[in-house]
């Protein structure tokens, strides 16, 4: 029987260290969340970001801009953001409108606030094994495979999905920790014969279903960080977990795996940034 990667308990478990951590600081962190746009999904994340922030005893502040917000709108906020004592990370909200340029966003916040892990100069770090913020749904990937007990060093991972968000900050801390990395994308050929010799498994492609279960090798650990919602309203992963179950040592379930150490490493982010700043104040 798999083992399940309980990203919700892990999430809950790690709640009192954190509070603690916030309680020792002379200020509340100070998190700010940029949503342009009423998008339902985005609404959703940012109003359990919002949540988690104000239960942990932050300083929040939900900023919203409208769907045809400009360019320069959005980055004058950033802008007056970046200039804020009282504000340790700065997060927007993705996907962005279409007319919005995400990347010269991206790169206009202060790297120093930047908990989300995005800026190139976070990326450059973290590509040099000396990280500071780290993108935070692989950070919490690699959390519940620490806390299963898991060991990487010598496994043969295998990531499917490159983007900057998700597969390529995966792929670099799977390496760090001595793991064996193939990075797949639309290209790779023969997909499935790559899947199938991994004892790890990262599948972040946002299609759902995408990986079948007589893609995967009895053994495989399987993480799975797709979240999309079918027709009939329900949410399902890039893995078609029932087909997986039987062959997995140990699985994250969707939803209640990935998606809430996603907002627990947005909290650790802030406080780190909060604890570092206020440290050189």
């Amino acid at each position: 029987m798999a083992t399940l990667l309980d990203g919700k308990a892990l999430s809950e478990q790690l709640g009192p260290a954190l509070r603690a951590r916030v309680a020792a600081l002379a200020r509340p962190p100070g998190l700010a969340v940029i949503q342009v746009g009423a998008d339902p999904a985005s609404s959703v994340y940012v109003g359990s970001k919002r949540k988690r922030a104000e239960r942990l005893g932050f300083h929040q502040r939900s900023l919203s801009l409208p769907a045809d917000a400009s360019q320069a709108e959005l980055l004058a906020l950033v802008a007056e953001l970046n200039a804020d004592p009282a504000v340790d990370g700065i997060l927007v909200q993705l996907p962005l409108p279409g007319h919005l340029d995400s990347t010269a966003i991206l790169d206009a916040i202060d790297p120093d606030k930047d908990v989300d892990g995005f800026h190139p100069v976070n990326v450059g770090l973290l590509s040099q094994g000396r990280p500071r913020f780290v993108a935070c749904t692989p950070l919490g990937c690699m959390k519940l495979l620490e806390h299963a007990g898991i060991k990487l060093a010598g496994l043969d991972a295998v990531v499917v999905g490159r983007s900057n968000i998700v597969g390529r900050p995966m792929a670099m801390l799977l390496e760090k920790a001595n793991a064996t990395v193939t990075l797949c994308h639309s290209r790779t050929r023969d997909l499935p014969a790559v899947v199938r010799r991994a004892d790890l498994v990262v599948a972040a492609i946002g299609q759902p279903g995408f990986v079948r279960g007589d893609w995967l090798k009895d053994g495989a650990v399987v993480v799975d960080v797709g979240i999309n919602r079918l027709p009939d309203g329900r949410l399902v992963g890039d893995v078609d977990y029932d087909a997986a179950l039987p062959r997995c040592a140990a699985i994250t379930p969707v939803p209640g795996g990935v998606g809430p150490m996603t907002i627990t490493m947005l909290m650790h982010n802030t406080v780190d940034s909060s604890e570092r700043r206020q440290a050189r104040a």
